[in-house]
């Protein structure tokens, strides 16, 4: 169920929402562990996008549409800087598996390739609320997961301190760590394809599926040019 909002988030790129979620490890679960169940829920997210999707037609997809039609309206084309997602999509459909990085990260990787929208997950603490959502402005840059990364048009979230995510790749300043507990999970959604409601159901229904962390809190943000708030 979606909360009351903890922080103020404004978007100032049309189009998008947000989901927002507090996830804390389950008590007793080491970060490293359950290696099993965790293949496991890999392995049937990747059967899941398999069955629904083709990667010949994947750009026809509604939802995968609708993430590329934002990124070419902040200015950026979607198709040399793919939505995290679709790059998920286009690894198992190439008959590849997700790896195994961190138990948060691997819930999330799982959520964004059911649900074809970019995800990501930030360390508790790595940012500091109010945060925007809007278009990297010229001569931005982080050191991102994947090395430097520039900016400029790109959608992006940013604190006091400056961008810390994309739906294309994550800031080092927010990665989630091998002993990680904490962190926010934050879809990035296109608002005309997909409610934050249907993906919480969809986080909500995996973690029934494993239960690796407990929700906290989730909230929505989700009208482009006002202030909302996440939970």
């Amino acid at each position: 169920m979606l909360s009351p909002q903890p922080f103020p988030v404004s978007l100032e790129l049309p189009g998008w929402a947000l989901l927002w979620a507090r996830l804390e490890l389950t008590a007793g679960l080491q970060p490293t562990a359950p290696a099993a169940e965790l293949a496991e829920l890999r392995r049937r997210s990747a059967a899941r996008a398999r069955s629904r999707f083709e990667l010949a037609l994947l750009p026809e997809d509604a939802t995968v549409a609708a993430v590329r039609a934002l990124f070419r309206a902040a200015g950026c084309d979607p198709t040399r800087y793919r939505p995290s997602s679709e790059a998920l999509l286009r690894r198992v459909l190439k008959g590849e598996e997700l790896p195994a990085i961190q138990p948060l990260v691997d819930l999330n990787n799982c959520l964004s390739m059911d649900l074809a929208v970019p995800c990501s997950v930030a360390a508790e603490g790595s940012f500091a609320p109010p945060v925007s959502l809007r278009a990297g402005r010229p001569g931005e840059a982080f050191a991102s997961l994947r090395g430097p990364f520039h900016l400029e048009g790109k959608p992006l979230l940013a604190d006091a301190e400056g961008p810390f995510s994309t739906p294309i790749t994550d800031s080092q300043r927010i990665k989630v760590q091998e002993d990680t507990r904490r962190a926010w999970l934050v879809a990035y959604l296109p608002a005309a394809a997909l409610t934050p409601a249907k993906t919480l159901a969809g986080l909500e229904e995996l973690l029934r599926d494993l239960p690796l962390a407990r929700l906290e809190m989730a909230g929505t943000a989700g009208i482009a040019g006002t202030t909302g708030a996440a939970g």
